[in-house]
């Protein structure tokens, strides 16, 4: 049985974010061995590869390559965040301001140039991110496209 939130309207976990030292290995894992298919692809600034992976059923695994300055092991792949997708972000966000959190960035509006042959030319994405009770950072997002 599913249920509804009344807080986070159209909500749920929209995306996993992963940062990892070989990103084509990633890529593939995900793609070839579990099915994704790449929805958004794009660069951080200038050469910093980062990826949308379509998992099935409006689930998805954000990719990021690790960067130069990134001081993680090499060895080790990193949970950056988790999203939760809603359809009313600016009211969440004051919500989890209400309730005492660290917003860690305020609600914005961001255009993504989509490089992945599947998907949307391009999109512009509502997000937020927090600090959650326990130090955990949780991104909000809203957007019909992705």
């Amino acid at each position: 049985m599913s249920h509804t939130n009344p807080y986070l309207r159209g909500g749920g976990i929209h995306h996993v974010a992963l940062r990892t030292p070989d990103f084509d290995r990633s890529v593939a894992f995900y793609t070839q061995t579990l099915g994704a298919s790449p929805k958004m692809q794009w660069l951080m600034d200038g050469d910093t590869r980062a990826v949308m992976l379509d998992i099935g059923d409006g689930n998805y695994v954000e990719v990021f390559e690790r960067g130069e300055d990134d001081p993680a092991s090499p060895d080790e792949a990193r949970l950056l965040h988790f999203c939760l997708r809603c359809d009313n972000l600016d009211e969440v966000v004051e919500r989890v301001r209400q309730a005492g959190m660290t917003i860690t960035v305020e609600p914005n509006d961001v255009p993504i140039e989509n490089q992945a042959e599947a998907g949307p030319a391009a999109v512009t994405l509502r997000l937020a991110f927090f600090k959650g009770p326990d130090g955990e950072t949780v991104e909000l997002m809203q957007c019909e496209d992705l």
